[in-house]
């Protein structure tokens, strides 16, 4: 990079949205309103997040107390926090605590506040993960109701598509879908739907079997996972979309699990490497967010090993036909946002192979400098690859435009 100018926009793959109160109970039939999510203000009794596990309490509306606004769905009660939208504040004043919607900066959940807190940051576009349904729709797969759950997933893509990503956002937001996890076939039925209006990227979870799930080692997803290799669905694996955060002890602070959440990244990436998923789906993308690209090298290089010396006993002879290596240039796309030991090794890596991503608005965001740490850490690289990592090599994994925007080109009018 020759000069501070040089910076390409950039297309952010891993930012949030916070929805608005109305998502479901301006979708959902009128039956479901009073089960379906909707949104209480009252008081938090209780709030703890120690050894990767968040535990609220909501006291009783009207009551006495630090209010926040809770999602309420069945007899689930989650508070917004600072922790789901923190920019604009201090790392100091940055605490574990509930808030409502007044508290937070409006471009957590406004269309035309976040574009401009994109355009002070440097960004063009941006993938957006959700935050209620967590990172891959756990929260509906968890309720009682399925019927209500598929309808609450689809509702969410509704949204997703046609107001979130919708005109008002110029092609700037990129859409991100939910799947109802408990059905393949379901699943499947949602890709295709949402394709068929453009939709390149779909959440799933980075280690199903945390949620009570299969794992990808049977031939349970395959329907799913026919659907994104025949319509060209990334799928995108989110920190945390196993509802499991790295740790070692139930009494380990919040510290602890922060430094190692690249872990279930690590973790679930060899479980894809060694699966045979893609040989078997030749089209298959998949990318992690969040999870940062340092680690990267040396898993390869010892997946490629264990490929070679130990197939024999491994489990994988029959199904794992080329080196784990040769199939992460092929299938797999790390995405960072603050990681410069993985950029001196990006070689290592494969400059195809990284995506750039904000974390608006969350407490990790680089915002409103994404920018200038973009520069310092990327100082060293040309400029063509710099604009592969901060732009284009999204342009090409989620179908948008040349000019980096959601359009006619990845079939929306």
């Amino acid at each position: 990079m020759e000069t501070h100018e040089t910076l390409p926009q950039i297309i952010s793959v891993d930012d949030h949205t916070v929805e608005p109160p109305g998502v479901w109970q301006d979708r959902l039939p009128a039956k479901y309103r009073d089960t379906g999510p909707r949104i209480v203000r009252a008081p938090v009794e209780r709030m703890t997040f120690v050894g990767g596990k968040f535990a609220p309490k909501m006291g009783t509306p009207g009551g006495d107390g630090p209010q926040a606004d809770w999602w309420v769905y069945e007899d689930l009660h989650r508070p917004l926090t600072r922790l789901d939208t923190a920019v604009g504040y201090a790392r100091d004043e940055i605490r574990l605590e509930g808030i409502t919607y007044e508290q937070m900066r409006p471009g957590s959940f406004s269309v035309p506040e976040r574009l401009a807190d994109m355009d002070v940051n440097h960004v063009q576009s941006a993938l957006c993960f959700p935050t209620f349904p967590r990172f891959c729709g756990q929260t509906f797969t968890e309720a009682k109701d399925r019927e209500l759950g598929l309808l609450g997933v689809r509702a969410y893509n509704d949204w997703m598509v046609e107001e979130w990503c919708g005109p008002q956002s110029h092609g700037r937001l990129i859409p991100l879908t939910l799947i109802p996890l408990w059905d393949p076939e379901l699943a499947a039925a949602e890709v295709r739907r949402n394709a068929a209006r453009g939709v390149r990227a779909v959440c799933f979870s980075e280690i199903p079997p945390h949620l009570g799930l299969p794992g990808i080692h049977t031939d349970h997803w395959d329907p799913f996972l026919r659907a994104c290799d025949e319509t060209g669905t990334v799928v995108a694996m989110h920190i945390g979309s196993s509802s499991k955060m790295p740790s070692t002890s139930a009494d380990a602070p919040p510290a602890v699990g922060s430094t190692i959440t690249f872990a279930n990244c690590c973790f679930s990436m060899v479980d894809w490497l060694m699966s045979g998923k893609f040989d078997r789906f030749p089209n298959l993308r998949i990318m992690y967010a969040e999870g940062q690209i340092g680690w990267i090298p040396y898993i390869l290089e010892r997946a490629d090993i264990v490929w070679q010396e130990n197939r024999a006993w491994g489990g994988v002879a029959e199904k794992v036909l080329r080196p784990p290596s040769e199939l992460f240039a092929g299938h797999v796309h790390g995405c960072f946002f603050d990681d410069a030991f993985g950029l001196k090794n990006l070689d290592a890596i494969g400059v195809g192979n990284v995506l750039y991503e904000t974390d608006y608005p969350h407490s990790d965001s680089t915002w409103p400098r994404s920018r200038q740490v973009a520069e310092e850490q990327m100082g060293h690289l040309p400029a063509d690859v710099v604009e592969r990592l901060v732009r284009r090599n999204a342009i090409e994994l989620l179908g948008l435009t040349a000019e980096g925007l959601w359009g006619e080109s990845a079939g929306r009018g």
